[in-house]
């Protein structure tokens, strides 16, 4: 069995989903500490042919919070649609991606920042195709408590996995050497970004999925996914 963690992210780029479709399993990191300025609550979307932020705002961001504690504050959903609508309502596939983002932003998550996050992660897997099945950190007792790659090794005894999958960042974190001693085989998935066409201009790579179904076909996106490759130790 293959597992997977990672925080949420809103819109994250394309890496990410080919992440949790290489997995058997993709552990939603709900109960890690948020992170300020990170990629949790924003991500960047075309505007003009250059990159721009769409935000969730949240309440008193901070690191000695975790995320499924974390508040967010009244979207301003209006303003961040129009936003979408004005930057790509020429693009191909406008019709389609504007519709899965509007059920995204418009969930009620209790103004809750997790179930947010985990509610457009879903969306997006299933506009997809992805069918790697979905749980969270904070579905195991006690993991928490534990530190850095002791929270890998305890979540992928629990569920029986013999491999781990991680993010390329992940490399200056974790050894493969440390992972073989519980038993657990540690790889690396290195997305490949290829263009695609932005309204003609010169492409702008690592932006939200949002642009990336914007500009292309559920299929052909779908098909994007399998674009990677993977680091072994």
């Amino acid at each position: 069995m293959i597992v997977a963690a990672n925080q949420p992210y809103l819109f994250p780029y394309l890496g990410y989903w080919q992440l949790i479709n290489a997995a058997d399993v993709f552990l939603i990191g709900d109960d890690y500490s948020y992170m300020r300025k990170s990629w949790i609550n924003r991500n960047r979307i075309l505007v003009g042919g250059r990159p721009q932020w769409l935000r969730m705002e949240v309440e008193d961001a901070s690191s000695f919070r975790s995320i499924i504690d974390t508040k967010i504050k009244p979207i301003g959903l209006k303003n961040k649609l129009r936003t979408l609508e004005m930057a790509y309502h020429k693009a191909p596939f406008f019709a389609d991606a504007y519709a899965l983002a509007s059920r995204v932003l418009t969930f009620d998550s209790g103004g809750m920042l997790a179930p947010f996050l985990e509610n457009s992660i879903r969306e997006v897997c299933a506009y997809l195709g992805i069918e790697t099945r979905i749980g969270h950190t904070s579905d195991f007792p006690g993991n928490a408590a534990l530190k850095r790659e002791k929270r890998i090794y305890d979540f992928c005894h629990r569920l029986g996995a013999d491999v781990y999958l991680n993010a390329p960042g992940g490399q200056a974190l974790y050894r493969f050497d440390g992972f073989r001693s519980e038993g657990i085989e540690l790889r690396f998935l290195q997305p490949e970004l290829r263009p695609y066409p932005q309204f003609g201009a010169p492409f702008v790579s690592s932006l939200s999925i949002l642009d990336v179904l914007m500009f292309n076909s559920r299929e052909a996106a779908h098909d994007m996914l399998s674009h990677c490759s993977f680091i072994y130790g």
